[in-house]
């Protein structure tokens, strides 16, 4: 249990901010939106964000990772019910993060072939990147 006695009511700034950093690197030929249900009735799940325009993209931010293979899980069953053509993790660039992504690359490269550079120049260009990725900002 937490408490909060103090502070701003909003409890996932960073995560905000994250979603932030990314969106602004993208072109304008990218209609966004925030917290986009899987359009299957009764399912609560939602993308962080839902990124259309030359293809459909599924976002999810982490700004702490934990269990990668359950997060990669948990995003292509999404992909699958939602119909996105592509998955994006975006994730913080903290020392922790970048520890836990270099651990886990060979079976994060499978999952998503594509890097930060390859992904955000796709996207700042405002194209289809052409397969999923992970960005690290």
């Amino acid at each position: 249990v937490k408490l909060y006695p103090f502070g701003s009511p909003v409890r996932d700034a960073a995560h905000l901010r994250l979603l932030g950093d990314f969106v602004a690197r993208l072109s304008a030929v990218w209609r966004v939106t925030h917290e986009a249900p899987i359009p299957v009735e009764g399912d609560r799940r939602a993308w962080d964000l839902l990124v259309n325009g030359p293809a459909s993209i599924g976002v999810e931010a982490e700004t702490r990772l934990g269990d990668v293979q359950a997060l990669e899980r948990s995003m292509h069953l999404k992909q699958r019910d939602s119909g996105v053509q592509r998955v994006l993790l975006v994730v913080r660039g903290s020392k922790r993060n970048r520890l836990l992504i270099r651990g886990h690359l060979p079976h994060s490269r499978t999952a998503f072939p594509l890097g930060t550079a390859e992904v955000m120049r796709a996207l700042h260009e405002g194209r289809d990147p052409g397969a999923d990725g992970l960005a690290v900002l």
